[in-house]
């Protein structure tokens, strides 16, 4: 069976910054491979690109350029936000307003995002909205490990079940495990 459009795919990868020998950002698996159905737009297009066609066993190598990945650094998702709206209660949690951290919050029509703290003064706190991979060039190296054909079910939920997989999943009800 071959990598292509509403297959199950497993896969394990090194994801490196710029080349074969550059940090190491991500690692996963065969105890903790990447399943996802494949053609329905959950993956960077470009990176789909490059296992489509692939066969289990199969290993690929291939570099990303940031446009082809998650784009550049946007300097308009790089704000500052007032520290009244970190208050709780009257209160700013120390803990969480730290340099690096990472805050879950929502825009004004309520999307979920998350951003990560640059800067903190008296009045403000820079936050980066940006994706954290924005504005790098990735290299990608792996080994396809599973394909199987996508049930009905995971072809009108748009994504692979697996248990735990559905958490949240407005399709399947929120209840986690299997849709």
């Amino acid at each position: 069976m071959e990598v292509t459009k509403e297959k199950v795919v497993s896969l394990t990868y090194e994801l490196r910054q710029n080349d074969a020998n550059g940090k190491i950002i991500e690692t996963l698996t065969k105890d903790s491979p990447l399943t996802f159905l494949f053609g329905t737009d959950n993956l960077l297009p470009k990176f789909e690109e490059n296992i489509d066609g692939l066969k289990v066993g199969d290993s690929f190598d291939f570099n990303l350029e940031a446009s082809e990945a998650y784009g550049s650094v946007n300097i308009d998702a790089i704000i500052n936000v007032p520290v009244k709206a970190f208050e709780i209660d009257g209160k700013i949690d120390d803990n969480m307003l730290k340099l690096g951290n990472k805050i879950p919050m929502q825009d004004a029509s309520g999307n979920k995002l998350s951003g990560v703290v640059k800067e903190i003064t008296e009045e403000s706190v820079k936050m980066d909205f940006n994706h954290p991979l924005a504005g790098k060039d990735l290299f990608f190296k792996g080994e396809i490990t599973d394909i199987r054909e996508a049930t009905e079910e995971e072809l009108h939920h748009g994504h692979a079940h697996y248990p735990g997989s559905c958490e949240g999943c407005s399709d399947c009800g929120g209840e986690g495990g299997h849709c």
